[in-house]
């Protein structure tokens, strides 16, 4: 029965799965396999057994185990690319190239050369690639990379003081936003929640999962509820000890755990400051609508004073052609009333006029 091979071909490189075919193959063990990209050395960081036969195609078999030879061979690769590495970073500054050569990698047959380089933007590097197959006769290939990426094939020292999660175990990068720092109540300080790399810490996705199932069961920051302790404002929220701070009415500060806070609430009730009008008592809604006070318009001097408003006591008893007027006053009620202006007081005379 054949086994399962975990391959790495790098410390900081993903790992690929092989089929130990008609070999056994102890973990720390170097296997040549054959890839996409011709033929490589690696080394088996895992073996489990196979599960009775396996599908055609479902894991390659490696080609051969590894001997001194190939051993030999991959440390005269690592010495080229070295060499490479500075031969190459000499031509890119004699041409002057906005790019940082990041790492150089030779392929175990040497069929091919990969330098790896970060920029800003983009470089025309076709001066570059003809020095550099001038030079080594063999495929180049120029690979723009980021500066996570370049963190990860370097290496670096985090601010936790261990191995940056990049080198160590990440083997893709989940996107981070700054959302998820603001979520976990993190100071936004950016030496703080920034890596090495100037971007912001991978390991803020790791609890992420955990923050956001535990603000669905937290009130909002900031609104008011009523509670059997009386309408209470939320203040914040401690996700290592699943608490919530209220404000009472009283102005105490109060410190419960979330499940008290499921009893406390009155379930099916919006928030003080935002339930409905209907939702509100009869006596606060009548106490709450604003008074309406009759206006009444005093008549303009030299004009007849308006009957009096239809439905009131005296309109009622008043005679119908009291209430009507006169045609002159039909035809001057229809029409729009002209404010006068009151004359000003003449001004007493100078002296001398």
């Amino acid at each position: 029965m054949s086994q399962i091979l975990g391959v790495k071909f790098n410390d900081y490189g993903q790992v690929y799965f092989f089929s130990s075919g008609a070999f056994v193959v102890q973990e720390g063990q170097s296997v040549i396999v054959r890839t996409d990209q011709g033929m490589g050395l690696g080394k088996v960081v895992a073996v489990r057994p196979g599960e009775g036969e396996e599908p055609e195609g479902e894991h390659k078999p490696i080609y051969r185990l590894a001997n001194e030879d190939d051993l030999r061979t991959v440390a005269e690769n690592e010495r080229l690319a070295r060499e490479a590495f500075r031969f190459c970073r000499d031509c890119i500054r004699r041409l002057d190239l906005a790019m940082k050569l990041v790492d150089v990698e030779v392929h175990f047959d040497r069929s091919k050369m990969v330098f790896f380089f970060t920029a800003p933007g983009r470089i025309d590097f076709r001066e570059l690639i003809k020095d550099l197959v001038r030079e080594y006769r063999t495929r180049i290939e120029l690979r723009q990379i980021g500066v996570r990426h370049e963190t990860q094939m370097l290496g670096a020292i985090g601010n936790c003081g261990q191995i940056c999660c990049c080198r160590r175990f990440l083997r893709k990068f989940a996107p981070v936003t700054i959302k998820m720092a603001k979520e976990q109540n993190l100071f936004l300080n950016p030496t703080k929640i920034s890596g090495i790399c100037g971007r912001l810490l991978c390991c803020l996705s790791y609890e992420q999962q955990g923050y956001e199932e535990f603000h669905k069961q937290c009130p909002k920051i900031g609104k008011r509820f009523q509670t059997t302790l009386g309408q209470v404002k939320i203040l914040r929220s401690n996700f290592f000890k699943k608490t919530l701070s209220l404000l009472t009415e009283g102005g105490e500060e109060k410190e419960i755990p979330l499940e008290q806070w499921q009893q406390i609430s009155k379930k099916g009730q919006a928030p003080a400051e935002e339930r409905p009008e209907s939702a509100r008592p009869e006596s606060a809604r009548q106490e709450a609508a604003p008074r309406e006070e009759p206006v009444q318009e005093e008549p303009l001097a030299g004009e007849p004073q308006e009957a009096l408003a239809e439905g009131s006591e005296e309109a009622s008893d008043a005679p119908r052609e009291a209430q009507a007027g006169t045609p002159e006053d039909q035809r001057r009620s229809g029409r729009p009333r002209k404010r006068r202006r009151s004359r000003r007081p003449s001004r007493p005379p100078k002296p001398g006029e």
